[in-house]
């Protein structure tokens, strides 16, 4: 206790945060090494052999490198970011989860509670057809992918998938809580940079061996540099809307009008749009790999979610456009802001309150909805059709860049905003303490 308090006694707040966030993501990451018991390595690699580009190669990125491990982590998050695509499309047409939601805190937390529910349940489920899938499959050069199938190695993987999840879960909300930034997002975000360095080691090594030519590789770099620079542009565009609020009366007579600004961001939705999508187009590749079906029909239905298809890019780009405005109507409704501004005597300059700013905004939000969802299919979808039409080898998708550049940014504004917080906070408290020194 004394070291403790020798070294981290006498940190700020914000060095406490950075420090759990820091902590929270080593634990993950040792978890994520920890094996599933019964299951040999050797032959789950095998599965993925090829696949560094595919949707699985996509969802054992996101996970870093536990599902290929075929670690107690292997579901990682996803099973609650499901769980979270659910709640909130119900939460949109069913109206006692809208009411629900309109309670507040104590509204939020009782759908939060639903969420978990439904994560485990899910986790359930995909854990089941995980090692339904592994006591399937074939022998890899004589080594099978479980030691001893049977009822006693599904019920202890399942338990220690679903186990897995429920702690990856608990992290995440503890990050959110006691950490900075977004706790889901920045354990999808620290899979994706433990990846990282293979996935560079690996074009580096296709150049060394003659398989891809200086000049492609010079291409892809400066492809990724343009996709970060277009991201950080993007991330931070916005359209400022004037609000004016009513002329004041100075004490030497002077009217005076108090103006401010509302920030509405192009790509509103963030990176979960795109990690909805993501998610929901994962779920097709994993049941291909891991639940082998001879079911004709089956086939064709999982076919037409081929990674790199034209099909699976067509129903991809939908999903990130769909996301990126549902997403958007979650985080900002134009009848409260409407309805703030005017409880506050606040008005946009040629509008009037009350409706006619309610359809101002809205259209506003849908065209800079419009602006960041073409956005975002460019930088998700794009490098996808580079890589499996055009030949290009990017071994980091333009979700993982998107990703990874968001969380980031996310994190940034979270920590310049707590400065800010605290350097008015000692500017208030300084001030009161020189007024009661003067009375």
């Amino acid at each position: 206790m004394k070291f403790l308090k020798k070294y981290f006694g006498n940190l700020t707040d914000l060095q406490k945060r950075i420090l759990f966030t820091l902590g929270a993501l080593i634990v993950y990451r040792i978890g994520s090494f920890i094996p599933l018991p019964g299951v040999n390595a050797s032959a789950i690699l095998h599965l993925f052999s090829g696949e560094g580009s595919g949707m699985m190669g996509m969802f054992d990125m996101f996970s870093g490198g536990s599902l290929s491990r075929m670690s107690v982590l292997a579901l990682n998050i996803f099973p609650y970011i499901s769980a979270s695509i659910v709640l909130q499309l119900l939460t949109a047409t069913s109206k006692n989860l809208n009411d629900l939601r309109k309670e507040g805190e104590s509204g939020r937390v009782k759908i939060n509670q639903y969420t978990r529910y439904l994560a485990v349940f899910l986790a359930i489920v995909q854990g089941w057809a995980v090692v339904r899938g592994l006591e399937s499959m074939a022998p890899v050069n004589g080594v099978a992918a479980v030691v001893n199938p049977g009822f006693a190695f599904e019920l202890s993987a399942i338990i220690a998938l679903v186990g897995g999840t429920v702690f990856v879960m608990w992290l995440a909300e503890q990050i959110t809580a006691r950490g900075v930034g977004q706790g889901a997002s920045l354990l999808i975000f620290a899979g994706i940079i433990a990846q990282i360095p293979s996935g560079v080691g690996k074009l580096f090594s296709l150049g060394s061996v003659g398989q891809m030519s200086p000049a492609m590789i010079g291409l892809t770099v400066a492809f990724v540099v343009g996709i970060v620079a277009l991201i950080a542009f993007f991330e931070q565009a916005q359209r400022r809307i004037q609000i004016l609020y009513p002329r004041q009366v100075m004490a030497n007579g002077v009217m005076n009008t108090n103006a401010s600004y509302l920030p509405i961001k192009v790509n509103m939705s963030g990176v979960m749009g795109p990690v909805f999508a993501a998610s929901i187009m994962m779920l097709p590749a994993f049941i291909q790999r891991f639940v082998q079906s001879e079911n004709l029909f089956v086939q064709s239905i999982l076919g037409f979610f081929t990674y790199g298809a034209w099909s699976y890019i067509i129903m991809y780009t939908l999903l990130i456009v769909f996301f990126a405005y549902f997403q958007t109507s979650v985080v900002f409704n134009s009848e409260e802001t409407s309805t703030s501004l005017k409880n506050m005597g606040g008005y946009i300059p040629g509008v009037r309150p009350g409706e006619q700013t309610n359809k101002y905004l809205d259209d506003v939000v849908s065209r800079t909805t419009a602006i960041g969802s073409l956005y975002l299919v460019v930088v998700c979808v794009i490098p996808i059709i580079l890589n499996t039409h055009a030949g290009m080898p990017l071994t980091i998708g333009g979700t993982s860049v998107l990703i990874v550049a968001g969380v980031i940014l996310d994190t940034m504004n979270q920590v310049q905003s707590y400065l800010v917080a605290k350097q008015y906070t000692g500017v208030v408290g300084h001030t009161h303490s020189k007024g009661r020194f003067r009375n």
